[in-house]
């Protein structure tokens, strides 16, 4: 199993709305609202790095996020 975490920023009031689509995607084990320089804490799980590549594509595809940075866990 890979675990991963990715951080991200999302628009200015939109950091709900992005939670919720993020919560939707298969995979996403957590998501945290924090407020700081980063806006989202995104835990994923994924059998292979494969399938965290698709699940972290269908993450950035969400509107409301701007950047991400992803951290896999070894």
């Amino acid at each position: 199993m890979v675990v991963a975490y990715l951080i991200a920023l999302v628009d200015v009031g939109k950091e709900h709305e992005a939670a919720k689509a993020v919560s939707a995607i298969k995979g996403v084990e957590e998501v945290l609202i924090t407020y700081g320089r980063w806006d989202l804490v995104i835990k994923v799980n994924a059998d292979t790095l494969n399938e965290l590549d698709v699940i972290i594509t269908k993450i950035r595809s969400v509107p409301e996020i701007e950047i991400t940075e992803t951290l896999v866990g070894m």
